[in-house]
């Protein structure tokens, strides 16, 4: 007797659809806003291909060619929000980011919206949802600028950890990078992506952040020919490295054209 085929997680085949990432999917499965053959579903349903799959009432098309693999560095400005739109009328990352003709930009993290700095997007929310999966312990640096005396004693506390509102955090290394009073700067890494976790362990010390920047997500360095509100593809060769980091395969997502060297976004109309 043949076992009967389960199908693949829904949330996983919205997602290689290009859709938005894992997490955002599930969401969307919880708030009633996906059916199967005109089924709303729960989370942790499976769908085969010949199935019908709905998103707020509107059918997905699976067999549409799927959006071409595409990950792009974003140097993202002080004042941008992480949102795709907001009620006040803030812009957001994505109103700078090019425009698909098939899928949609997924973000890899967020950014608050004092926070400046290196932000990944990609079509592939499989990838996206890994990237930000912390069992991956992909290590984040930031540049800090500190406003306040710092001792010796406050950084060996910051790197053997402090009990945070929702958990233990600490940072993996911190490097003076000079400067003098309140324009003493330091870089920072860890490996998780908590709200505001850079800013709520310097100031657990009692120092303030004056100013905040990524500047490495995992392998990929914030280059200085990206200037703040523009963005550069990443090459084929970075784009393997960032699949490989999380086990999958480059081969099992479309591929894309090499990216030419430097390829700048157009400047926000704001600045």
């Amino acid at each position: 007797m043949s076992a009967v085929p389960e199908g693949e997680k829904l949330q996983k085949v919205l997602a290689h659809a290009g859709l938005g990432s894992r997490r955002e999917l599930e969401r969307w499965i919880e708030e009633g806003r996906v059916s199967v053959d005109g089924k709303v579903v729960q989370l942790g349903a499976r769908v085969l291909p010949n199935q019908t799959i709905r998103v707020d009432g509107h059918i997905v098309h699976l067999e549409r060619k799927a959006p071409r693999r595409r990950i792009l560095v974003y140097n993202k400005p002080e004042g941008e929000i992480c949102t795709r739109s907001d009620p006040q009328g803030r812009p957001t990352v994505f109103e700078s980011l090019p425009r698909l003709h098939n899928g949609r930009w997924v973000s890899v993290g967020r950014l608050d919206v004092n926070t400046g700095g290196l932000m990944l997007f990609t079509t592939d929310g499989e990838l996206a949802n890994r990237l930000m999966h912390p069992r991956y312990e992909i290590e984040r640096e930031y540049a800090v600028r500190i406003h306040g005396e710092v001792s010796q004693q406050m950084l060996q506390v910051l790197r053997k950890g402090v009990e945070l509102d929702d958990g233990l955090a600490s940072f993996n290394s911190i490097s003076d990078r000079g400067g003098e009073g309140s324009n003493h700067w330091y870089h920072v890494t860890l490996n998780e992506g908590k709200n505001r976790e850079v800013r709520r362990l310097w100031e657990s010390q009692g120092l303030q952040v004056s100013r905040l920047t990524r500047v490495r997500f995992g392998p990929i360095n914030l280059s200085r020919q990206v200037r703040q509100g523009r963005w550069q593809d990443l090459d084929e060769a970075q784009i393997q490295v960032l699949y490989q980091l999380v086990g999958l395969r480059a081969e099992a997502a479309p591929r894309s054209k090499p990216a030419r060297a430097n390829k700048p976004g157009k400047r926000s109309s704001r600045r």
